[in-house]
């Protein structure tokens, strides 16, 4: 950036009580290119005395959330902060800050807990170390034009006669959220009540750090809590921002509060995170013993992008035969762990792909003789195995925790029988990801893992007519929403009658929402069971009735809807992203849909339908019968996660979707007779 002052007189390293005399870079030990970029941006200007400005510059060695493995010490930091907290930095017209707003509480992230123990390290150097002031800069930043100039009007206006800093706190990066945001200009603005986002840039005197760490502890993000501290400290804004954040240098910061406000409803949109495009290379081939980390090198390699096959006796006979010849269109670009795969045909696949890479979570697994260049030993000796990984792969670093999972071994693929009654199934237009297969091949059906005939003892959940539901262990009421949602959840429309349950739609304003509506979920997260309830939809046009498993982090969910617009239809869904539990993967926000044309009109009268969820297969039932399946790749992965159940009818944002609302038709109701859920311990 140009910059034609480049004498930045404010900084020197001999100790006057005018200068600011230390750098603090924060930093992660796994980016030393970010070390390299802020080293080359700091020595484009000198301080007073001809020294370029790394003279003064020390590297904190940043807090990594990938490698924490203990809770931060409660003396210093606090993970979790409330709604109210960020309203009182951020107020937002369609909320309060009241008793509701205090009691909603917000569990930091792993990335939001490391940034702001990192920080908090560094006000602890900045009080032991020998300057009086010190500017903190995180590793993304870059100065502004005039950077060196406005800095000097901006240091001068906040000396007091003696030429000391006369502040506590003064931010040079932020983002001005307040109420009373003044226009940009050449001074310094006195920040009494909280309004400021951003902490990638600000100078701390000795005695402002110690006053912070006399407050401790922190709670919540770290530039939230600054806020909350501008009663005790002096601070100061810059007239203007006189350092930003790299826009070249997308943030990989996990925010907590996004998934928040959607569902208390301010965040009214939803945009489809779809993976990068860039070219992965392969075929990646995945090798090894048993109990050797299979399933989580396979895991890990889904989880950036790669379409991959794993855990299996035996290859489809196409997709091995295109393998063996090194042609293309293959439906995966990685294999791990299948039996197809013996010492033989991994050298003719190795001579026929001459990009195929091998990757050995066993030492003395190495079948033929492989070039060096194309193995990569990840055995568990490794102990930063994205490291390894990524490198091998030549990828960035992922922004998540490497999978740790056990192996499932090689699992059987047994023949698929026919459905014995099933329903016309039409495909609405899928998310395209690395976890969808596309519908080119219309003879792909998926693959049948022959099940597990083991079991175990099977817990059953039931709740009928007639019956209260206030079981507060098992069922919750909700009271949010979420960005698709044109109405809030409220406890109140849930009713319960002699005949049943009432989940009731309502024309009434909230100070989100126009309407209101119902939803009923599981206080317990499953994996795998039946999951079942006879209920009769709301056939309103622009409103949906759902029956569905789900979480987030990663997004999983498997749905039964029904669109008011046609209730002679079941949509069935599947949504699939990989990960362990945390994993913030939630790419796409249509999944796959698929229509069943039921035969009937579902608005007329009581059914029962079902989720029938098992590791080798999802089948969805109309009063018992099997009317659809899927299998593992037809074409998503199976969901592999702990899932959430839910009964909801909500108003769709989609009119495209759902159709438009009739509002003369409101007040309505989906009526719910019984529910059922069936769980096996094995």
């Amino acid at each position: 950036m140009l910059d034609l002052q480049r004498r930045a007189s404010v900084f020197s390293q001999r100790g006057e009580t005018d200068s600011l005399g230390r750098i603090y870079v924060i930093n992660l030990d796994r980016r030393p290119d970010r070390w390299r970029r802020v080293r080359r941006e700091l020595d484009r200007f000198r301080c007073r005395h001809g020294d370029r400005l790394t003279v003064l510059t020390r590297r904190i060695s940043a807090v990594d959330a990938r490698y924490m493995t203990s809770a931060s010490d409660p003396a210093v930091l606090r993970p979790a902060y409330t709604l109210a907290d960020q309203l009182t930095v951020e107020p937002n017209p369609l909320l309060k800050i009241d008793d509701t707003a205090r009691a909603h509480e917000i569990a930091m992230t792993r990335e939001e807990i490391a940034v702001a123990l990192s920080h908090i390290e560094t006000w602890r150097r900045v009080v032991t170390g020998d300057d009086t002031t010190a500017l903190i800069l995180e590793d993304d930043v870059v100065m502004t034009s005039g950077f060196a100039r406005r800095l000097k009007a901006t240091w001068t206006a906040l000396q007091d006669p003696s030429g000391s800093p006369d502040f506590d706190l003064l931010y040079l990066a932020y983002k001005d959220v307040s109420t009373e945001t003044t226009r940009p200009g050449a001074d310094p603005v006195h920040r009494r009540e909280p309004g400021v986002w951003e902490a990638a840039a600000y100078v701390l005197t000795k005695a402002g750090a110690q006053k912070l760490l006399d407050r401790l502890p922190a709670f919540g993000p770290i530039d939230l809590w600054l806020n909350l501290q501008f009663t005790t400290l002096k601070t100061f804004t810059a007239g203007r921002r006189l350092i930003e954040q790299r826009i070249d240098e997308p943030s990989i910061n996990s925010y907590s509060v996004l998934p928040a406000l959607s569902r208390v409803g301010v965040i009214t949109k939803e945009k489809a995170l779809l993976p990068s495009s860039h070219r992965l290379r392969g075929p990646v081939i995945g090798l090894g013993a048993a109990h050797s980390g299979l399933t989580s090198l396979a895991r890990a390699l889904s989880m950036v992008g790669y379409t991959c096959l794993s855990d299996l006796d035996r290859m489809p006979a196409d997709e091995l035969g295109m393998l063996q010849r090194g042609e293309r269109g293959r439906l995966f670009n990685a294999y791990v762990n299948i039996g197809s795969l013996n010492d033989k045909s991994i050298r003719g696949i190795a001579a026929a792909n001459p990009h195929a890479l091998f990757v050995l979570t066993t030492l003395d697994h190495v079948p033929g003789k492989l070039p060096a260049s194309r193995v990569l030993h990840l055995d568990r000796t490794v102990a930063d195995k994205w490291n390894s990984l990524s490198e091998f792969l030549g990828i960035d670093y992922p922004p998540f925790l490497y999978p740790e999972a056990e192996d499932i071994g090689k699992r059987s693929i047994a023949s698929r029988l026919p459905l014995d009654k099933p329903l016309p199934a039409t495909d609405l237009k899928f998310d395209t990801s690395p976890w969808i297969l596309p519908r080119r091949l219309l003879n792909w059906q998926g693959i049948q893992i022959q099940s597990d005939q083991s079991s175990g003892s099977a817990t059953s959940i039931k709740w009928s007519a007639g019956k209260p539901l206030d079981d507060d262990e098992t069922w919750k009421l909700r009271d949010d929403t979420f960005p698709s949602n044109l109405a809030l959840f409220s406890p109140r429309n849930v009713t319960a009658h002699i005949d049943g349950l009432a989940l009731a739609m309502r024309r009434e304003s909230t100070p989100v929402r126009e309407f209101t509506a119902a939803a009923i979920a599981s206080r317990t997260n499953y994996l795998y069971g039946s999951f079942a309830a006879e209920f009769r939809p709301s056939s309103v046009p622009g409103l949906i009735t759902g029956l569905f498993l789900h979480r987030n982090g990663p997004r999983q969910e498997i749905d039964i809807e029904f669109l008011g617009n046609d209730t002679t239809k079941m949509l069935v869904n599947v949504f699939y992203n990989p990960g362990h539990d945390g994993t913030k993967l939630e790419y796409g926000y249509r999944g796959t849909p698929t229509e069943i044309a039921l035969g009937f009109d579902a608005a007329a009268d009581f059914h029962t339908y079902e989720i029938d969820w098992r590791p080798n297969r999802i089948a969805w039932k109309v009063d018992g019968e099997t009317v659809y399946e899927r299998t593992l790749w037809n074409p998503t992965p199976i969901p592999d996660q702990p899932l959430e159940f839910n009964l909801n009818l909500w108003h769709s944002r989609s009119t495209e979707f759902a159709g438009h609302l009739d509002t003369y038709s409101l007040p309505t109701r989906t009526e719910v007779r019984s529910i059922v859920i069936t769980t096996s311990s094995s």
